[in-house]
């Protein structure tokens, strides 16, 4: 597949690079923006990127366009894909960019086109009669576009700003084979059937209540899911000499100054005032571990210093984008703040990495890391960054790890690494970080004493491995599509008596599997079993007790299973036995 960039050059790519992907849906989004304007003469035209799985268009309709719309610009744009319009790209000056798309009328595409710098060489690409200022890169020809389907629309501001205009999002996926689009829309009708919140609420996992918007309630089965997590990830904290701590939620305007935060991240923050002094409800924990660090004078024989802290923040996320638990305003982050000399830096990245990716193996996840560099809005000098930088890449080299770069994407503190794990749908998510940090310890003024009796300044390493644990839990749910393994899942057994008579000695084996550490529930509702059986099996419980006269009398079980079916009569003592070699073995 041939990708015209917009200096004129032609280069080979493919579908399995991130620029052939984003060249082929950045020209889909051309073609749809195309249909539109011929379908729609009156609509103006905002922004149409690529984006992770496929594209969109934002647009500003004089009528109110709706899903039923859909239908008549897809079509259109099967037609100019059949036209097969090849691509090309010519550079003008501002001055006569300007003058082209004010004839045109598109006040949107004016806006940025006025904002560039002075004397720039503005890139326009064109497919038949359609024109738009754009920097590329596109597919030659709109004929490689084989597959294409308009999924969905969604309002926008412009820009992302709530004062802006409202516009219409239009989503859509293209591909070079139809088969491939085949089989992305049988993988969206999986992943809509996995859908976290439709999950959580009918396995009565956690809540989403309009009193708290973004803000999940965890219910009783949630939370034992929610603890087991954190029980796991104390066990190995603790195996890797980490000590944790609990910071305050709430701290004073003057600290979040002092770390940056209240210049570069003031407004995803919440603040209130008390006693006339503004104070702000963390939207991160490592302030709070500063303040940790510097309550004494610390010796490099206590380096490296592995602080972790499982901390409550809050951000102040727009209601547009919450998502249930994988975009909420309120979330438990698995922190923690690694403070070392300058010699340990290769050797702290590389444990955590390690630390990564044994949990992410644990619960099945293949992943892919990604190096984050200098954005725009960051704080310290450019060797910093640079020595940074170089110490994560250099980390990854000797370890043997690949890794891709996004440039300009660290945070505004600190270069990064971070960990896209795929789940069983071939979904990414962005979990785990490794964030290097040469600021904070220098805005703190955190030091050590060294061998030779000085003060020095320690090196500082963010990270965290689940991320959100909400947010892992609900791509847990999506990933297992409810039926988690045997140690994870809050009720690991369900006890079905046939008839109210067995209900006494269901209890007795649901206390002798409690005393023995196994979650389990007694259905004691008066249903006929076969109800109760496929209840249990929409609950996705691992196993299934059958408790009729022949269990009473023998003092057995009669045992189903989620994965394998009928397992057959058993004594309590062989069941008991069973689960806890599974749920270890799998722990």
């Amino acid at each position: 597949m041939k990708v015209l960039l917009k200096n004129g050059e032609i280069v080979e790519r493919n579908m399995e690079s991130e620029e052939g992907k984003k060249a082929f849906w950045h020209t889909s989004a051309h073609v749809l923006a195309q249909a539109v304007k011929h379908l729609y003469p009156s609509a103006k035209c905002a922004i149409g990127p690529a984006i992770e799985n496929g594209f969109y268009y934002d647009f500003a309709f004089d009528f109110s366009f709706a899903e039923e719309h859909l239908q008549a610009v897809e079509e259109e744009m099967k037609r100019i894909v059949k036209a097969s319009l090849s691509l090309e790209v010519r550079e003008v000056s501002k001055e006569n960019a300007i003058a082209f798309m004010e004839e045109k009328e598109e006040p949107f595409k004016l806006e940025l086109i006025r904002e560039l710098p002075e004397g720039e060489k503005i890139s326009f690409y064109k497919q038949g009669d359609y024109e738009e200022f754009c920097a590329g890169p596109h597919i030659i020809n709109t004929s490689h576009i084989k597959a294409i389907k308009l999924l969905s629309i969604a309002g926008a501001y412009w820009r992302g700003d709530e004062k802006n205009p409202m516009l219409t999002r239009i989503y859509g996926i293209s591909f070079p084979k139809a088969g491939e689009l085949s089989d992305y829309l049988k993988m969206l009708e999986e992943a809509k059937a996995r859908d976290h919140r439709k999950l959580g609420k009918e396995l009565g996992l956690f809540a989403l209540m309009e009193e708290g918007p973004g803000f999940p309630f965890f219910l009783p089965k949630g939370l034992v899911l929610k603890n087991l997590l954190i029980d796991y990830w104390r066990q190995i904290h603790q195996r890797e000499g980490y000590v944790e701590i609990v910071t305050p939620i709430l701290l004073n305007r003057e600290l979040w100054e002092k770390s940056g935060h209240w210049e570069h991240y003031r407004d995803n923050m919440y603040t209130t005032e008390i006693e006339g002094d503004e104070f702000a409800i963390k939207p991160m924990n490592c302030p709070g571990g500063m303040l940790f660090y510097n309550l004494q004078q610390h010796s490099y024989r206590e380096l490296p210093m592995k602080v972790g802290e499982l901390g409550i923040v809050h951000r102040n996320e727009k209601s547009g984008t919450l998502h249930g638990l994988m975009r909420a305003r309120c979330f438990t982050q698995d922190d923690a703040h690694i403070f070392m000399m300058e010699d340990q830096v290769q050797g702290e990245i590389q444990k955590v990495v390690e630390l990564i990716d044994e949990v992410y193996a644990k619960f099945g996840f293949s992943y892919e890391i990604e190096l984050s560099t200098r954005p725009e809005n960051s704080i310290g000098s450019d060797e910093d960054w640079e020595l940074a930088t170089n110490a994560l890449a250099d980390a990854l080299k000797a370890m043997g790890r690949s890794y891709s770069v996004n440039e300009g994407d660290g945070a505004f503190y600190g270069p990064k690494l971070d960990f896209h794990l795929k789940d069983s749908l071939g979904r990414t998510w962005q979990c785990g970080t490794i964030q290097l940090d040469f600021q904070l310890p220098q805005r703190f003024e955190i030091s050590y004493v060294g061998a030779d009796g000085e003060k020095h300044r320690p090196i500082m390493i963010h990270r965290v491995v689940f991320g959100s644990i909400e947010r892992f839990i609900g791509i847990l749910i999506e990933h297992y599509a409810g039926k988690f393994p045997l140690w994870l899942s809050p009720v690991q057994v369900k006890i079905l008596p046939i008839a109210d008579r067995f209900i006494a000695y269901s209890k007795e084996i649901a206390q002798e599997l409690s005393r023995c550490g196994i979650r389990c529930e007694v259905d004691e509702r008066s249903e006929k079993i076969g109800y109760k059986i496929r209840e249990a099996q929409l609950d996705r419980v691992p196993y299934m007790l059958i408790i009729g006269q022949r269990e009473a009398e023998s003092g057995a079980v009669s045992v189903r299973s989620r994965e394998d079916g009928e397992l057959g009569s058993m004594a309590v003592a062989d069941l008991i036995k069973l689960l806890q070699q599974a749920a270890e073995w799998q722990h």
